[in-house]
């Protein structure tokens, strides 16, 4: 059961409220004027937080609310606890703004935990707090428990007086300094980089629906110990409401509060939460100055342009000729549904493999947040290692989402997954002579026939060499058909060209345009793999070399 606490300990706390005084002054949190908003579940943190501002709202300026979010997760307790904050807010002739929703119903229908879809509700309501111009006053009277209505007009009137009115400009939340160490730990254990260890921040920016700033949340107790809140809240005889949910060592973040971190002090170090603590603001002042060089490598280094595929889309005016070619609303609607930003990115490749691996990672995190591509370390490690190795111009890595990054001569090309209906392939078919070349223009690409000498053909890799003396005068190059089989050297048997297409991880539409060089009854040469075994130069003779190299850069 959730029940109140006994009122008990009654210590100074002068202390305490001075050094929250400080700190908020230090760190300029709260200004004179502003329209605060305590956001109070009614548990420790939170009660503290509205009391020490109680006390401090005359020092610093300030007009407080009372808001509360009720998750109804646990029946009556949570009604209980909407009953404890209204009743607090009354007791200090503050406004009460409430609001509630089903969060088990809308964690089953989006199918994500109730932890995130609790704070998806919560900072939900926040947001309208702090957009709203007429927020409403009369509905925080209105959803206030039965008892609080019943309390009569004088409870009423208390609270009309204190009606701010408009919107607030900051919400204030009780985090801590344990809050703090405790997802710094988490973090740590599922994996996280230094953004990830900068954990909560002090303060954030809240945006409104058209990207503009409208307000800010704050933590002003994020340096404080919760001991230090619970010993304050007796030492005034504050009760307050425990959340049964807390001793659940179901959730993940209970585990690292009630086992983990006692463990640690015990067993490591007393100070273990003040040190993470100190590591998350190490952490958030590194990541400040990274955030600066990075905007400036971002207006410098990486260049971000509209693929051809979407400037050559038809004007909304054009009559479509062909019946069915994508209508320009048909392709716009596609990309404003897009989940990711319909832009290339291009890097100077020279730049970008002169800087530190430190560097290098974090543009590429970078592009990742700008364009909304979710680069995991081994990504942006799969990402290094493909920028920096040599005679990888012309080929392509692929990312989440579609994305895929090229490698040219002069640059690293961050190309977005095409929105337009795929054209059906058409099979090509070309000649190639003896030594000769043939354009493939379905493909962007051209494949060249090399004689190589015979003193000539050491200098060469024997893989890639064939015997000039057993092939056929006249070949041709083609796309692959169904059916088709090729014979690798050093492989024990033929294998189907499409399970080869999938060995190297080439994706539709490159996989039904990708070429063979054919004889009269079978696979010559293919792309990726060595020469095929029945014709491998056999080290005496003149050899033939095929190879193909791009010659269109969108290819």
């Amino acid at each position: 059961m959730r029940g109140i606490s006994s009122r008990l300990y009654h210590v100074p706390v002068h202390s305490l409220t001075e050094r929250v005084l400080d700190h908020i002054r230090r760190q300029e949190l709260l200004k004179a004027g502003q329209r605060v908003g305590v956001a109070v579940s009614g548990g420790i943190d939170s009660v503290a937080l509205s009391r020490l501002l109680l006390e401090l709202r005359g020092e610093l300026g300030i007009v407080l609310s009372v808001d509360h979010f009720n998750h109804k997760l646990r029946g009556a307790e949570s009604e209980g606890d909407q009953e404890f904050v209204a009743r607090l807010a009354r007791e200090h002739n503050l406004e009460f703004i409430c609001d509630s929703d089903d969060v088990a119903g809308h964690a089953s229908e989006e199918g994500v935990s109730l932890e995130t879809a609790a704070r998806n509700f919560r900072y939900g309501f926040f947001r309208h707090l702090l957009k709203s111009e007429d927020t409403p006053g009369t509905q925080a009277h209105t959803e206030r428990s039965s008892q609080d209505r019943s309390a009569g007009s004088a409870a009423s009137s208390k609270s009309d007086q204190q009606y701010i009115g408009g919107k607030l400009d900051v919400i204030v939340t009780g985090h801590t300094l344990d809050d703090q160490a405790e997802t710094v730990l988490m973090r740590l254990i599922r994996g996280t980089g230094p953004t990830g260890l900068g954990a909560i921040h002090s303060r954030i920016a809240v945006e409104d629906d058209s990207g503009d700033v409208c307000g800010e949340i704050v933590r002003p107790l994020l340096a404080f110990r919760r001991r230090e809140l619970e010993q304050y809240l007796k030492g005034i005889g504050q009760s307050w409401r425990e959340d049964s949910t807390n001793v659940d060592d179901s959730f993940t973040r209970n585990r690292v509060r009630n086992l983990l971190v006692p463990l640690l002090e015990k067993e490591f170090n007393p100070s273990i939460a003040e040190n993470l603590a100190e590591l998350a603001e190490i952490a958030r002042g590194e990541e400040d100055y990274w955030q600066n060089e990075v905007a400036g490598w971002m207006g410098t280094g990486v260049h971000w342009s509209e693929p051809e595929w979407a400037r050559a889309r038809p004007n909304a005016g054009l009559v479509q000729i062909a019946a069915n070619a994508p209508t320009n609303d048909h392709l716009q609607a596609r990309i404003d549904k897009a989940r990711w930003l319909v832009m290339n990115a291009s890097v100077d490749l020279l730049w970008f493999l002169g800087e530190p691996a430190a560097v290098q990672r974090r543009v590429i995190k970078a592009i990742g947040e700008e364009a909304g591509i979710p680069l995991e370390f081994k990504h942006v490690d799969e990402i290094l290692r493909f920028a920096s190795q040599p005679g990888k111009s012309g080929k392509e890595l692929s990312l989440p989402h579609g994305w895929k990054v090229a490698r040219r001569s002069e640059e690293l090309l961050f190309v977005t997954p095409d929105l337009r209906d795929p054209l059906p392939l058409r099979d090509y078919e070309y000649p190639l002579t003896i030594p000769g070349e043939a354009y493939v223009a379905e493909a962007g690409f051209v494949v060249q026939v090399q004689c190589i000498p015979a003193d000539e053909a050491g200098g060469y890799n024997p893989d890639q060499l064939l015997n000039a003396e057993s092939l056929p005068r006249l070949l041709r190059v083609r796309n692959w058909r169904a059916g088709d089989r090729f014979w690798p050297a050093h492989t024990k048997s033929p294998k189907k060209i499409k399970e080869l297409l999938q060995e190297l991880h080439v994706e539709p539409p490159r996989r039904g345009l990708w070429p063979v060089v054919a004889g009269q009854d079978d696979i010559i040469w293919m792309p990726g793999y060595p020469a095929a075994a029945k014709y491998r130069f056999k080290g005496n003779g003149p050899a033939i070399l095929i190879t193909e190299k791009p010659f269109d850069e969108s290819f």
